[in-house]
């Protein structure tokens, strides 16, 4: 055999050695290494099931008009992503139990159906958080509307992160609104999309209630969005929700202290037998380590109650 012709063996027979083995390897592999779900696995989402619409659903006594079937379709939508984005509707219930005591109260006073409420928990799920557009806080405003409604915005104090006084300011827009639409879903897509941007609409469309409108695609899922979490929040067991109450989050408990002098905030959390990160959880709208406090100026600022 010629050393050309033996290379060769050696070769096709070390080809033939590897595909055995691969071969056999294969054979062997425990069932512990096969993957947990095949994609034509016929068992695999049996646990996810289309979900029946209500009847009937309204915002604020306002029936959606579900006969309409991209009405139907577009709560439909919502609907199924709410109650199967799991993690995320399990903490709106958490911090839901928080703080809707608070809102609740605040909406009453001023006069505002208790369904908006939902409003600020699709704009924020409660919490203090910053949109790219600048808009801050439970209800997500923006610095020149805030201002516009009496919000004190400075380095030392942003109120849009108070929990009370914006809910105010938030009012006082929904009053407004409702005063130039004398409607509700019209209300809260306006909070969305704006007042002059809610009646260009109408105008340009030649039409009078928020259902008949095209609109862009975030205001268009805007109120069914308050509609499918109002929806689960009603009746949560309906869309797979257990929902344990010792689970969920409890109000604050609160004392008041009434600041009248410039403050170290991480002194006067140490005087006040807390601690700045305690101090800062129960008052968002501190925005540095220290403010500063003008003659005939005050702050009340929260602080735990031990009590």
């Amino acid at each position: 055999m010629t050393d050309s012709k033996f290379a060769l063996y050696i070769s096709v027979a070390s080809l033939v050695t590897f595909l055995i083995v691969a071969f056999l390897g294969n054979q062997n592999t425990p069932e512990t290494h096969k993957p947990v779900m095949e994609p034509s696995d016929p068992i695999a989402f049996t646990n996810a099931k289309t979900i029946p619409l209500p009847d009937r659903i309204d915002l604020a006594g306002e029936e959606a008009p579900l006969e309409i079937d991209d009405v139907k379709e577009r709560l439909d939508k919502e609907l199924h992503i709410n109650s199967y984005w799991h993690n995320n509707t399990i903490f709106l219930f958490k911090r839901a139990n928080r703080w809707f005591p608070v809102i609740e109260a605040i909406l009453e006073k001023n006069g505002i159906p208790d369904d908006f409420k939902y409003l600020a928990l699709i704009e924020s799920g409660l919490e203090n958080v910053d949109s790219y557009a600048g808009a801050a806080g439970f209800w997500q405003i923006l610095k020149s509307t805030g201002r516009e409604y009496g919000l004190e915005i400075n380095r030392d104090v942003d109120e849009r992160y108070h929990p009370v006084k914006s809910t105010e300011a938030a009012c006082q827009y929904l009053k407004r609104s409702y005063d130039k639409f004398g409607n509700w879903t019209l209300v809260a897509a306006s909070y969305n999309r704006g007042m002059r941007g809610m009646q260009n609409a109408l105008d340009h469309q030649k039409v009078d209630n928020y259902y008949d409108l095209k609109l862009n695609d975030e205001t268009s899922r805007y109120v069914f969005r308050i509609l499918a979490i109002k929806q689960i929040f009603e009746s949560p067991s309906d869309y797979g929700l257990n929902i344990d109450k010792e689970h969920l989050y409890q109000p604050y408990v609160y004392r008041y202290d009434t600041i009248r002098n410039s403050t170290d905030w991480v002194e006067y959390a140490k005087e006040k037998k807390t601690t700045y990160k305690t101090l800062r959880i129960y008052n968002p709208w501190i925005q540095d380590d220290d403010i500063r406090i003008g003659r005939n100026e005050y702050y009340v600022v929260s602080l735990p109650d031990g009590n």
